[in-house]
C-alpha cells in the first residue's frame, strides 16, 4: 500500500481497550472497515453477528485519542450487549430495535464521557437473507449508496449523538440488490485538505462511482488512498508548511464499506 495501515496495538495501556471486530465469513454480505495508522482522534467501528443480522456502528467521538479510547471501549460493551438482546430473536422488529439500540449507544457515550460529547454516529442492522439495511445516521456521517440505478448520498437522520440524553431516533431503510454497495466515511476523509481546499463529499462519491471492485476492503482502501494522495500532493505540503498549526493533529480517516454478494 502507498499509505499507512491500521495499527491498534499499544504496549502500555492501562485504560479500557475496545475489543477487535471478529465477524465470520458472511453469506451474502462483505463488510469491512479501514483506517490509517496515525490515529489521534476518536473514530471507532464495531460490528457483531446476531442470528441472521449484522449490527454495526461507526462513530466519530470528539476529542483526542487518549480521551476517546476508553469512551469507545465502554460504548462497545453496551452496543454488543444491547444488539444481542434486541436482535437475536428471529421475529425482532428491526426498526424498533435500531431506535432502541441508537438510544442505548447515545446514553453510553454520555455516561462514559461524564457529560456532553459530540459524536456523529451511523448505526445499522443488515438483514442477511433479505438484503435490507435498517439504519440511523445521527449527525450526517457521509454515507453514499451505489446500485444499478447510480449513486446517491444518504441523508442525515438527526442531530449527532452525545448531546442530549432523551434524543429520539427515526430509522430509515435501504434495499440492497446483488452488487449494491454502501460506503461510509468520517469527516477526516471529507475534510482533509488539498492545499487550501478540502477533499469533499463529491470526491468520495466519484471514488465509489469509479470503483471497479466488488471487494468491500478494496473500496475502503481506494477512497483512503485517494484522500491520502490528495493530502500529500506537493501543493498540500506547501500549504502545510505555510500553515503548520493546521497539521498538528488532523482528524482520523476511516472508511466502512458494505457490498451485497449473490447468495450461492
Amino acid at each position: 500500500m502507498g499509505f499507512p495501515t491500521a495499527v491498534d496495538a499499544s504496549p502500555n495501556r492501562t485504560v479500557p481497550t475496545p475489543r477487535p471486530v471478529n465477524l465470520p465469513e458472511l453469506a451474502g454480505l462483505d463488510i469491512k472497515s479501514r483506517y490509517l495508522e496515525d490515529r489521534c482522534s476518536g473514530d471507532f467501528f464495531d460490528a457483531v453477528l446476531t442470528g441472521a443480522r449484522v449490527l454495526f456502528l461507526l462513530t466519530d467521538i470528539a476529542g483526542s485519542r487518549e480521551e476517546t479510547h476508553p469512551i469507545a471501549a465502554q460504548v462497545q460493551e453496551v452496543f454488543r450487549a444491547k444488539a444481542r438482546e434486541l436482535f437475536e430473536p428471529p421475529d425482532a422488529n428491526e426498526s424498533e430495535g435500531i431506535a432502541l439500540l441508537a438510544h442505548a449507544v447515545n446514553r453510553a457515550l454520555m455516561d462514559a464521557a461524564h457529560g456532553v460529547r459530540f459524536a456523529p454516529t451511523f448505526v445499522g442492522c443488515f438483514n442477511l437473507p433479505v438484503g435490507v439495511l435498517t439504519y440511523h445516521n445521527a449527525g450526517a456521517m457521509t454515507a453514499i449508496f451505489r446500485d444499478a440505478g447510480g449513486t446517491r448520498i444518504l441523508g442525515s437522520g438527526g442531530i449527532p449523538m452525545g448531546l442530549f440524553t432523551h434524543s429520539t431516533y427515526e430509522p430509515a431503510f435501504l434495499a440492497f440488490d446483488a452488487g449494491a454497495q454502501l460506503l461510509i466515511v468520517t469527516k477526516g476523509v471529507t475534510e482533509i485538505r488539498h492545499g487550501a481546499t478540502t477533499f469533499g463529499i463529491d470526491r468520495v462519491q466519484r471514488a465509489l462511482e469509479n470503483s471497479g471492485t466488488e471487494s468491500a476492503l478494496q473500496i475502503c482502501e481506494d477512497v483512503l488512498r485517494e484522500a491520502h494522495d490528495s493530502e500529500n500532493h506537493p501543493w498540500s505540503r506547501i500549504y502545510g508548511f505555510l500553515h503548520p498549526g493546521k497539521r498538528q493533529c488532523r482528524d482520523d480517516m476511516t472508511a466502512v464499506a458494505l457490498v451485497r454478494k449473490p447468495i450461492r
